[in-house]
């Protein structure tokens, strides 16, 4: 992946935020930094970022309200760093939005990985020529090359993260993907969190994107459970 990435480091602790901003930037990348959620906002509203990496915990508002509340106009990637153990903040934070999170304290290099994985796209070369460009799910469409969620005329908001779960689920319509093989292509380290906490940040995800999807989100018809085998995309 070419770095020059833009990126955006939220943290109120000005030694987090000058040891990260100095190691990224040794690692190729254009880093920003603010130090609570409305000096983000201030940057946010004069600057465009290819990822922010935002802490949970900072004094005023915090990173989940933060994330809710960018969401609403924003589809750039965020990465949550959270305290150590604290599952429900994890979850909290992807059910706002978020795209992958890391606990601290962590690895720099383990910080890099994360972020690479959430730039890189998957190949679009991955894709069968004999495959529908477009996928008929019910009143939503999706654009296989463009990568776009139609409902109706509606353009529907899709995270980096729901993109790339769209494109893996699209290379293999009506085929069960397990959530192992969904966290690898994903490109989610398992790492000190153990691959049942990304599985289950998996699941947050699909959570989401049902609801973009489905007309009844807890009765799934096109984005399927298959017991025992993980999930399935299942276009009209």
């Amino acid at each position: 992946m070419e770095n020059e990435a833009h990126l955006l480091i939220v943290d109120d602790d000005e030694r987090i935020r000058g040891l990260l901003q100095k190691f990224l930037m040794k690692n190729g990348f254009l880093v920003s930094a603010a130090r609570d959620a409305a000096h983000a906002r201030r940057v946010l509203a004069g600057l465009e970022f290819d990822l922010i990496v935002l802490d949970i915990m900072m004094p005023g508002e915090d990173g989940i309200s933060l994330t809710r509340n960018l969401r609403e106009t924003l589809q750039t990637p965020i990465l949550l760093l959270t305290a150590k153990g604290e599952t429900d903040d994890r979850i909290a934070g992807l059910e706002a939005g978020a795209d992958d999170y890391l606990a601290k304290p962590f690895e720099p290099k383990e910080l890099l990985l994360r972020i690479n994985a959430i730039l890189r796209r998957i190949p679009s070369d991955t894709m069968s020529d004999s495959l529908p460009k477009v996928l008929h799910l019910g009143p939503c469409r999706y654009d296989i090359d463009r990568a776009e969620l139609r409902r109706g005329d509606e353009v529907v908001r899709l995270t980096a993260t729901e993109v790339q779960l769209m494109k893996i689920f699209s290379a293999q319509p009506s085929e069960p993907i397990s959530r192992i093989k969904l966290v690898e292509d994903l490109g989610r380290d398992s790492g000190k969190d153990g691959g049942k906490a990304q599985e289950r940040a998996v699941d947050v995800q699909i959570t989401r994107l049902r609801r973009k999807i489905e007309a009844d989100p807890k009765q799934p018809r096109y984005l399927q459970t298959v017991r025992g085998a993980g999930y399935m995309l299942a276009p009209d």
